[in-house]
């Protein structure tokens, strides 16, 4: 990339860092390719050695590509972990973590400035042994089209993704904007990583006091050290706000792993706290406009409830 090609690149233009998710929906990745893929898994695994030999084979009849396998521990490791990367093709989860590991292989090309179009013909070399492969099997016309469509459609994705990460470094070597912009990103998501992690670890200390708080009640109760109705409406209380911290444990865990945020589930907690007031109140013999109070409450957020994960169903 020439120098003069920063003063070419618009601001709005250079936001490379893409959610893996919209990747998938990009490429029409569906979870019915997730699990074709991982039923190939077992097919894959018996002929890797056919694969790698002829990805292998291409890469040391190339003369770009045969200068990284002149020393023998880097030839080993090179082939080592394309190996491994063939095999993570057909584990049958793409999370964040499937993402992290293409960029990563990224930056290592970048790194040592492999060529991008070697990483296409290395696809593509890889997709006809593939292909090949499954054209071999006595499986149904059907299913055969769908693992070929799968397996293209992963390869794809891989490259894509890969290739992001030349286009990328070559902004951050050439555009000092870019450069500041990717700083501040790479800054936030590490920032965002720690607070993920501190409300889980909050999250966690939170449901163990609402065990401790549910195992009280319930021995309060068995003990008779409170009226048996009392007992069961506070046991019940605390077993609701076990429900709510699982399911907010849960939601954290599932965005970890690069899933979507469910607001079904924070408007659930808003719900079941609002039912255990409800409890609590009539517990307490609370006047009567307080308990319509509540009782509307809970109908209004329950309609709500119904409402978002009537939604959520449908963009699912």
């Amino acid at each position: 990339m020439p120098r003069h090609a920063e003063a070419e690149i618009p601001s709005q233009e250079v936001t490379l860092v893409r959610a893996f998710r919209q990747i998938k929906q990009d490429y029409r990745f569906t979870k019915e390719h997730e699990l074709c893929l991982s039923e190939m898994r077992k097919i894959m695994e018996e002929n890797a050695g056919v694969v790698m030999n002829t990805l292998n084979a291409w890469m040391l009849g190339n003369r770009e590509t045969a200068k990284f396998s002149a020393d023998s521990a880097r030839k080993a490791h090179v082939f080592s972990s394309q190996r491994q990367w063939f095999s993570d093709l057909f584990m049958g989860t793409y999370e964040q973590s499937f993402y992290d590991k293409l960029i990563a292989i990224g930056r290592v090309h970048v790194r040592f400035k492999v060529n991008p179009h070697l990483m296409s013909r290395a696809i593509n070399v890889m997709r006809n042994t593939g292909i090949g492969i499954l054209s071999s099997t006595d499986d149904p016309k059907d299913v055969m089209t769908n693992r070929i469509i799968a397996l293209s459609k992963i390869l794809d994705i891989s490259l894509d993704v890969i290739n992001t990460t030349y286009f990328e470094e070559e902004l951050r070597l050439y555009s000092p904007v870019y450069r500041v912009k990717s700083g501040l990103i790479d800054f936030s998501e590490k920032f965002s990583q720690t607070m993920n992690f501190v409300l889980i670890f909050v999250l966690i200390g939170l449901t163990v006091a609402v065990v401790c708080l549910f195992a009280l009640d319930i021995r309060e109760l068995i003990t008779g050290a409170v009226h048996v109705g009392e007992g069961i409406i506070s046991a019940l209380g605390s077993m609701l706000m076990l429900w709510v911290m699982i399911e907010l444990m849960n939601t954290e865990i599932d965005h970890l792993k690069g899933g979507k945020i469910h607001i079904s589930v924070f408007v659930g907690v808003a719900l079941v706290t609002t039912i255990r007031e409800l409890m609590i109140a009539t517990l307490r013999h609370e006047q009567a406009t307080t308990i319509y109070y509540l009782v509307a409450s809970i109908l209004v957020v329950g309609f709500i409830y119904w409402l978002v994960t009537k939604t959520e169903s449908k963009t699912q």
